[in-house]
């Protein structure tokens, strides 16, 4: 009678704190939600293992702000629009020249996004252009800065369409919560007038409060064969130079040299 009653007082007693168990998760799910902490502390609270509270609190809530801070990365890089994510891993430094204003530590860094400066990245095609702007790019999303890659094609294409859709003002108003904005392949491809104004207004609206990067393969001296506007060139080029680093790629191409040593 003795292990027969002790057995039943056993297994109620397991019931009642399996009960009770049940009933602190979801008061804490409830509460999680209310707080907006997330499912990842409700997920994971359990398997936390700490000799007193604060340890606990502790681990808890830097699992917590590392989810975010990936979290945030994340959407940043997804807003950016980047045709490829590029890093610095593999990038070629040696076939650029970069001016004493300027410095390796500071490209890989973008630490001249907060003092408002630019880069102007000139060469021939294939020399890493788009890739060093690209990992510039990715670098400042991971260091929780705004960034936009455009085509500069596409950059005036969808000004030209935002304009006819009566749609500029709300475009131009997503671009100034920018702290970066990477326009590639400028002037592969002349503008039509309007094109040309509404580009010159997105660069008078960086002017000073934001960082540009510009790759191209023209020299400052042909771009009036992009614009046809002589007074507006030398705006554009007025407005983008101050504040930059030129930095200039030079030797054969990338793709080139690849393409050379798989056919050997």
């Amino acid at each position: 009678k003795f292990l027969a009653y002790h057995t039943e007082w056993t297994t109620q007693s397991t019931t009642a704190c399996l009960k009770e168990e049940f009933l602190m998760r979801e008061l804490i799910a409830t509460y999680c939600n209310t707080l907006k902490l997330g499912a990842r502390i409700v997920k994971n609270y359990s398997q936390i293992q700490a000799e007193t509270h604060e340890a606990f609190l502790a681990e808890l809530l830097t699992m917590e702000i590392e989810a975010r801070e990936l979290n945030r990365k994340n959407i940043l890089l997804k807003k950016a629009q980047f045709d490829v994510l590029k890093t610095f891993g593999d990038f070629r430094f040696e076939k650029m020249s970069i001016p004493n204003t300027i410095d390796v530590e500071a490209l890989k860094t973008a630490s001249f996004i907060d003092k408002k400066e630019n880069l102007i990245l000139y060469g021939s095609v294939g020399l890493g252009k788009t890739h060093l702007a690209t990992a510039i790019g990715v670098e400042s999303c991971n260091r929780g800065k705004r960034v936009r890659f455009f085509r500069t094609t596409s950059l005036v294409n969808q000004l030209l369409d935002a304009k006819a859709e009566g749609n500029l003002k709300r475009f131009f108003k997503q671009l100034n919560k920018t702290d970066l904005i990477i326009c590639d392949e400028w002037g592969f491809i002349p503008f039509e007038k309007e094109g040309a104004q509404l580009l010159f207004q997105v660069i008078s609206d960086c002017y000073e409060r934001k960082s540009l990067i510009i790759t191209t393969n023209l020299e400052f001296s042909k771009w009036n064969g992009i614009f046809y506007d002589e007074k507006l060139t030398s705006a554009i080029i007025d407005r983008i130079i101050h504040h930059s680093h030129l930095i200039v790629f030079e030797g054969p191409s990338n793709r080139l040299e690849n393409s050379m040593m798989k056919t050997r």
